[in-house]
C-alpha cells in the first residue's frame, strides 16, 4: 500500500525552526516529485514548495522564500521541510504530496498531485 507519513510539527515560539519529514512506504520517493501544502484554520489549503524527482529545482512560494528549505533523502525515502524564522501565519496543518512519471513540480496545483498524506500539526505561538 502506497503511503506518505508527516511528522516533525509542534509548537514553537516566533523566530523559531522545525523540520518537517514526509516518509513513503510501499514505494521509491525518488521517482516522484513532492510537494508542502498547508492549510491555516479557516484558509484554503495553499501551496509551501516542491522538489522536482532529480531535485534540480526547487520551488518556493513567495511567503516562505529564504526562511523554509525543501530536501530529500533518498536513501532515507524522506523528503525534508526545514522552516526557520516561524511565524504566527506560519501556523496550519502541513502535507506533502507525490507525483509520479514527471520532470516537474508544481505549488500550485493540488489536483495535480496522485498521493497526499495525513498532515502535521504546525503551530507558531508565544
Amino acid at each position: 500500500q502506497l503511503q506518505l507519513v508527516e511528522s516533525g510539527g509542534g509548537l514553537v515560539q516566533p523566530g523559531g525552526s522545525l523540520r518537517l519529514s514526509c516518509a513513503a512506504s510501499g514505494f521509491a520517493l525518488d521517482y516522484y516529485a513532492i510537494g508542502w501544502f498547508r492549510q491555516a484554520p479557516g484558509k484554503e489549503r495553499e501551496g509551501v514548495s516542491c522538489i522536482t524527482r532529480s531535485s534540480s529545482s526547487t520551488f518556493y512560494a513567495d511567503s516562505v522564500k529564504g526562511r523554509f528549505t525543501i530536501s530529500r533523502d533518498n536513501a532515507e525515502n524522506t523528503v525534508y521541510l526545514q522552516m526557520y524564522s516561524l511565524q504566527p501565519d506560519d501556523t496550519g496543518v502541513y502535507y506533502c504530496a507525490a507525483r509520479s512519471r514527471t520532470i516537474a513540480c508544481s505549488i500550485g496545483m493540488m489536483g495535480w498531485y496522485d498521493y497526499w498524506g495525513q498532515g502535521t500539526q504546525v503551530t507558531v505561538s508565544s
